[in-house]
């Protein structure tokens, strides 16, 4: 399992790509759409960013997996958005404000068996770990005056 300097490595690595090609590449990995989640740090207060793969979308919705690449512990954006919900996430589409939701039940397994289905290395994941690995839905935030 990668440790948390790999997975932060490879971050920086991801994040430079997307910038020196201003855009043009690196909004997909392993088949998954990838966008750039920003959650508000749950002890510093500050903003914190993270390149994620999305493997489930409906709409404007999308789903986070909190894999960790099958680490016992949950990864620090999913501990920063369970405290704090509104984020900003940009894609290759722009940067809008979002509210993340921690699934459950009947949504949190449909979305994960589709997951899983078309992305085997979650369910290799799953392996790895007893806990049971978060879905998150990202839904965008109305905006405020907007017809209902």
């Amino acid at each position: 399992m990668p440790s948390d300097f790999a997975f932060k490595a490879l971050n920086r690595f991801h994040g430079a790509a997307i910038a020196v090609s201003r855009g043009k590449i690196g909004w997909t990995g392993a088949k998954m759409p990838v966008l750039e989640l920003t959650t508000i740090g749950r002890r510093s207060g500050l903003p914190r960013t993270v390149l994620l793969t999305a493997p489930w979308q409906d709409g404007d919705r999308m789903a986070l997996i909190a894999s960790a690449g099958g680490n016992d512990k949950h990864p620090a954006w999913f501990l920063n958005l369970r405290d704090n919900s509104s984020v900003t996430v940009r894609t290759a589409d722009g940067t809008k404000k979002m509210r993340a939701r921690i699934t459950s039940g009947e949504e949190r397994q449909a979305i994960w068996d589709a997951s899983v289905s078309e992305f085997k290395h979650y369910a290799a994941y799953e392996s790895k770990t007893d806990r049971e690995i978060p879905v998150v839905v990202l839904e965008p935030v109305a905006m405020s005056g907007a017809p209902t």
